[in-house]
């Protein structure tokens, strides 16, 4: 075997040079990578802990986003129920201010009567028109349960084994459908189930004239489906008597109590919505940052080891170069022996 053969196969200045020079590339195509996705933790190989933990977080993160959408929407909704039943309460009173203008013996109670007409038309109108995106929350119809409350998502919780579930905000429904219908079970403006007798709707239902010892079971407003036999609308005329129009002033009352309950369990709501969305919004960000923590690419330092490694590729060409020189110098003067 000659020497020049010796040679060729032991060439460890090139060898080394060709070695230095791949590390660094491989460094700098790794820098580069983490530069334009600005990640330093992208794939499982990475690091797989913090790949693991940060892939269930962002899940996490994008199911607390649907939570978000979930109670912007539900906001809407009690939004306008609650408008509906602010409303209603409004047109009430001034039933009421007519109901007891009528007990002033000069006062012409058929011109009254056609204003209580309009403001009655008027709660129907307020009552069916508060409706979001297909929902409504302030008249019961066939097909609803009024024994189910109404639901909307409220938080994303994982439990300490892995699971998640979704945490739920109500706008509770009543106690029991069976028995004498209450007041109390009076949780919408209007029931125009075929079912019952309007007992669920506090303009609807019979209950108040009940609580308030009437002579007759006034409401202000039949029940389109339902079965209103024996109930009387709220009205006047010429020979309307001073008691029946106590009777209806003190069942107009009793509405208006309700009305008032009603209103304030949607207002809670909506503050309980209002919260929720404020915490899930701090939570979306709290875990971005902790997810940022643990994968994000610092880019100020991945800058400057861009530059340091293109530096580094440029001498170890330099290098490499400078190898290939002295070997090639190197084999010359074998050939000219």
């Amino acid at each position: 075997m000659s020497i020049f053969s010796t040679f060729i196969r032991v060439s460890p200045s090139v060898n080394t040079a060709l070695e230095v020079l791949k590390d660094t590339q491989a460094k700098l195509v790794n820098a580069e990578r983490q530069m334009s996705s600005g990640l330093r933790v992208q794939t499982v190989k990475d690091d797989a802990t913090y790949w693991k933990i940060s892939t269930s977080t962002r899940t996490d993160i994008g199911a607390i986003s649907a939570v978000q959408d979930a109670l912007g929407l539900a906001a809407s909704t009690v939004n306008t129920a609650s408008t509906g039943v602010e409303s209603a309460v409004s047109v009430v009173t001034q039933i009421r201010s007519k109901l007891v203008s009528a007990y002033e013996t000069s006062v012409d109670k058929t011109k009254l009567n056609d204003e209580i007409t309009q403001l009655k038309e008027q709660l129907r109108s307020i009552g069916e028109s508060a409706t979001f995106n297909g929902v409504n929350w302030t008249v019961l119809r066939d097909g609803v349960d009024p024994t189910k409350p109404h639901q909307v998502p409220g938080s994303f919780i994982r439990n300490a084994n892995g699971t998640v579930s979704i945490g739920m905000l109500n706008y509770e429904g009543v106690t029991s459908t069976s028995g004498s219908v209450v007041p109390a079970d009076a949780r919408y403006l209007i029931d125009d189930q075929s079912s019952g007798s309007g007992g669920h709707g506090v303009l609807t239902s019979p209950a108040f004239a009940t609580a308030a010892g009437s002579a007759k079971n006034y409401v202000l407003l039949s029940s389109k489906s339902g079965n209103t036999s024996g109930q009387v609308e709220v009205s006047l005329d010429a020979n309307t008597t001073r008691g029946a129009i106590t009777d209806m002033v003190n069942t107009v009352t009793a509405m208006l109590q309700q009305l008032n309950t009603i209103g304030s369990a949607f207002g809670s709501l909506e503050s309980r919505i209002s919260l929720q969305t404020e915490f899930a919004k701090n939570l979306n960000d709290s875990l971005t940052t902790g997810v940022g923590k643990l994968v994000d690419a610092n880019m100020e330092q991945q800058s400057s080891r861009v530059m340091a490694l293109q530096a580094q590729v440029q001498l170890g060409l330099q290098g490499l170069s400078i190898a290939n020189s002295s070997y090639n110098t190197t084999l010359q003067l074998f050939r000219n022996l």
